[in-house]
């Protein structure tokens, strides 16, 4: 009861009137930035989801650039409110940058990679099932991650790749396009008929329905070699009959020339005896 006894009311009450006159508008300040703040870092990451998936963006990219939105909007509310309180942010701004700094020097590489896939899910050159070809590797993608993009090779073969190096280099999507051109080129011996080994190719053409009718099969005598009288075949298909359809056609072409007794030159090695 000692304390409470010595204790003045009057006192205490002016030290309260005296903290809220100094602190209260400060305070008062400083919920309300709060408030907003969060408020903001709530709102503005869901309608750049509600954009990007409009987009079809991915939804690691939807994810990772919403936290990062979000985490940035706190960082400056927070900023905000110590700025209220008098503390000077300016000192603080410069340490955050020097870490900030010093940090993406020591992770130069993460960061690159975390880039390109970003740039990669945002503008998508390659889908999950696309055979591509991109930093001197081809196969079919099968994940395109925020650091690394996973190729398959034909044999099923596991390629991890680092994003800055795919987004940094050429890409030759094989699958991005519903068509695709085959070509072939069928020397003859100068010797044999080109119209007939032409009509030969029209009909094998013409026979086989993965081969489009327009654009309109091309097959034109295309060099005189040394040896052969080179025949360019060019048929457009559909992407996904690509392969048999160049597999089928190269052996029936070869097997259609076997049947009109044309034939087909190959190197000859002539030995000399002394």
């Amino acid at each position: 009861m000692g304390f409470f006894e010595n204790l003045n009311i009057e006192e205490v009450g002016q030290e309260l009137i005296t903290i809220l006159t100094t602190y209260g508008l400060d305070v008062l300040g400083a919920i309300i930035i709060l408030i907003i703040g969060n408020f903001i870092s709530k709102k503005v990451p869901q309608t750049l989801t509600k954009i990007m998936d409009k987009r079809n963006v991915d939804k690691t990219v939807v994810h990772f650039l919403g936290s990062l939105v979000r985490m940035s909007i706190l960082i400056v509310t927070l900023l905000l409110v110590l700025a209220q309180f008098g503390v000077q942010t300016a000192s603080l701004i410069a340490v955050l940058g020097a870490a900030g700094l010093a940090i993406g020097l020591a992770l130069q590489g993460t960061l690159s990679n975390v880039a390109g896939g970003v740039m990669l899910l945002i503008f998508r050159p390659m889908r999950v099932g696309d055979f591509v070809e991109a930093a001197g590797h081809s196969g079919t993608v099968k994940a395109v991650n925020l650091f690394t993009t996973e190729l398959a090779t034909p044999d099923n073969v596991q390629i991890l790749l680092p994003n800055s190096s795919v987004w940094g280099s050429a890409i030759r999507n094989f699958s991005f396009h519903p068509t695709r051109r085959v070509d072939f080129l069928m020397g003859i011996s100068y010797e044999d008929d080109i119209n007939k080994a032409m009509d030969v190719f029209k009909g094998l053409i013409a026979a086989d329905e993965r081969a489009h009718k327009t654009p309109e099969p091309v097959v034109v005598v295309s060099n005189l070699g040394d040896s052969s009288v080179d025949i360019t075949v060019r048929i457009w298909c559909d992407a996904a009959n690509y392969w048999p359809l160049k597999f089928d056609l190269t052996k029936a072409f070869k097997e259609g020339l076997d049947g009109a007794d044309i034939s087909i030159p190959y190197p000859h090695v002539h030995v000399v005896k002394d």
